[in-house]
């Protein structure tokens, strides 16, 4: 449960952080922090299938989405 919290704070401060004037490899290193959370939080949700696990992993797909749109541009 210690790395649930800790994966949970993680996420939150992930959220809560600023995504402006990023750097290319600013955007990158972000991308890969969500994609990291989001595989460790569903790691926990296979075995809980807890809803609220489930709206954090929504929530950082959303951003990491986005974060990814500008990576790879528009088509």
């Amino acid at each position: 449960m210690e790395v649930l919290k800790s994966l949970l704070q993680d996420a939150h401060n992930f959220e809560a952080s600023k995504m402006t004037n990023m750097t290319t490899s600013d955007r990158v290193e972000a991308s890969r922090e969500a994609k990291r959370l989001i595989l460790g939080i569903n790691e926990f949700y296979k075995e809980t299938k807890d809803p609220d696990l489930m709206d954090v992993m929504k929530q950082l797909t959303d951003k990491k989405k986005k974060i990814e749109v500008r990576l790879k541009g528009r088509s």
